[in-house]
């Protein structure tokens, strides 16, 4: 059997051609190395349509360097591109749509409002659900508030924290306003009306920006800090679902996200989920059920959306101990565990998918060989 080789796609986050998560790259190139897969990382620009050849990124463990060199298609491809409002995206569009017939270890999970409107098809996840809607007009975020007393407003595209908003009414019948902007930065909280809300909200344009209007939890600390819970969902080497790790998440003093690059911090979930709950037997119970639930939901939107080889779950615990599925995150990143003091998940985190990588290939060979022996 010749080595298997996995291609790493990625994006560049500039033109003058800036990758992202390049130390993570690096380790799994030298975890791959030992488990006898070869790893090189490539973006859309980097293809040649007509030769059908990559300029790859190359890692040297050794040198410990990067170097450019062209190379075929690799046997399988893992694709860790994220949303960008750029050029980029439509190059990436075009890949996919011209090499997509390739060995993907991963497919595309579709925006918050799709992904929510799928898992409300499944009967078991709607209580896990917070009552969400797009935002077509002012009436859908008047009803929201009406119904709830704590909304949260989310473009369907929107990761890191960036462009949301936190409404929570408050006892006098006002509405308080926080969130962040487009480029993570805190709003000063806001006192308004009903009325008011809307007026200030106008500039934010909702609908054309694609918003979803989300039933909000209560979830904040004694100290006021936000907190939930990052849950990672990965295929191991066998191919089946297992949770590879959850952390908890506390926002900073006056943020309405836990988001690690809005200065969140992580904490070890077990620490987070007692000292919340007040009741480690109860706790215990909560982590093994939303262990149950995170391999279940990774299963149902593989099921739904095509082959997936991890997600990451941001989960809400509240004070009754029930489990509220904020969102679903196709391209994790892994530095929650690193900062939660967990190396050994961090390190799990980054093999997991070569291991199914592996896997992946060995299903290819052994099929090419059955069908090679059935012709003869």
């Amino acid at each position: 059997m010749s080595q298997p080789v996995l291609g790493i796609l990625t994006l560049y986050l500039t033109d003058s051609g800036v990758l992202e998560e390049k130390p993570i790259y690096q380790r799994m190139v030298i975890a791959g190395k030992k488990l006898g897969l070869e790893i090189f990382v490539f973006t859309p620009a980097d293809v040649n349509y007509a030769t059908n050849r990559i300029n790859a990124h190359i890692y040297d463990p050794e040198a410990k360097s990067w170097s450019r060199r062209w190379r075929s298609f690799p046997h399988m491809i893992y694709d860790r591109c994220r949303i960008q409002k750029s050029h980029r995206f439509v190059q990436l569009r075009h890949f996919r749509q011209k090499y997509g017939h390739l060995t993907f270890l991963n497919r595309v999970l579709r925006n918050k409002w799709t992904v929510y409107r799928t898992m409300r098809k499944e009967v078991d996840f709607i209580p896990h659900l917070p009552m969400t809607k797009i935002y077509e007009n002012a009436s859908d975020l008047t009803d929201m508030l009406r119904k709830y007393p704590l909304v949260y407003l989310k473009p369907i595209n929107g990761t890191g924290g960036r462009g949301i908003l936190r409404i929570e009414k408050q006892q006098d019948g006002y509405f308080l306003i926080q969130g962040r902007d487009q480029d993570r930065r805190i709003i000063r909280p806001q006192r308004a009306s009903i009325a008011g809300v809307h007026g200030r909200l106008a500039s934010w344009k909702l609908k054309d920006n694609n918003y979803i209007v989300q039933q909000g939890i209560q979830l904040k600390l004694p100290d006021g800090r936000v907190h939930d819970y990052r849950m990672l969902v990965q295929k191991n080497g066998i191919g089946e679902w297992e949770v590879t790790g959850c952390a908890g998440r506390i926002g900073a003093s006056g943020s309405i996200t836990s988001n690690l690059h809005g200065g969140g911090k992580a904490i070890k979930m077990q620490s987070l989920l007692s000292d919340w709950i007040k009741d480690e037997e109860m706790a215990d119970e909560i982590r093994v059920k939303a262990e149950a639930f995170g391999v279940k939901t990774a299963a149902y939107l593989e099921e739904s959306y095509g082959r997936l080889c991890e997600l990451a779950l941001d989960l809400a615990i509240d004070r009754k101990g029930q489990i509220w599925l904020l969102e679903v995150n196709p391209k994790p990143a892994r530095e929650v565990f690193i900062q939660a003091g967990e190396r050994e998940t961090y390190r799990n985190a980054i093999i997991r998918p070569l291991e199914y990588a592996l896997w992946l290939y060995e299903q290819k060979v052994r099929r090419r060989e059955k069908l090679a022996q059935s012709n003869d």
